[in-house]
């Protein structure tokens, strides 16, 4: 087992850690604020280092959220970070723009998907059973 619990020690920015997924998030209103979490993804960097772990680079990823343009590049052992619009954090996908339409067309097509399956593969159509089924099946993926 690892323990991770120092991870974020001298970090300035926010975190989250989940398993093996960590995020780091602040709010950037200046220049001041893009060097300071190009500081903390440097500390990450080290700190990996130092226990002897390594950050998978290529699934890193930078997501700039809100009005202010941030056109900064941001690296972490020396590579630059791709940036997204949308990323998919703990099942539930988060958009730059903070609108819900992506995780709504995920839901409602995961939901589909179910109800197809229960069309193609119950064969006692009985109400009863489709409401049961349906409860219990689709509806938490609409509510989720």
């Amino acid at each position: 087992m690892i323990f991770i619990n120092d991870l974020d020690e001298d970090i300035n920015s926010n975190t989250l850690k989940f398993a093996d997924d960590t995020k780091i998030f602040k709010e950037v209103r200046c220049s001041t604020d893009c060097s300071q979490l190009q500081a903390d993804l440097d500390k990450l960097v080290l700190w990996a280092q130092k226990w002897q772990m390594v950050f998978n680079v290529d699934k890193c990823k930078g997501m700039h959220v809100g009005n202010w343009e941030d056109s900064r590049t941001y690296y972490m052992d020396e590579r630059e970070l791709s940036v997204v619009s949308y990323e998919k954090y703990l099942g539930v996908w988060i958009s730059a723009d903070m609108k819900c339409s992506k995780q709504s067309m995920y839901a409602c097509n995961k939901a589909m998907k179910v109800l197809g399956m229960i069309k193609r593969t119950i064969r006692f159509k009985d109400m009863r059973v489709l409401l049961s089924l349906y409860k219990s099946l689709v509806r938490p993926h609409v509510e989720y």
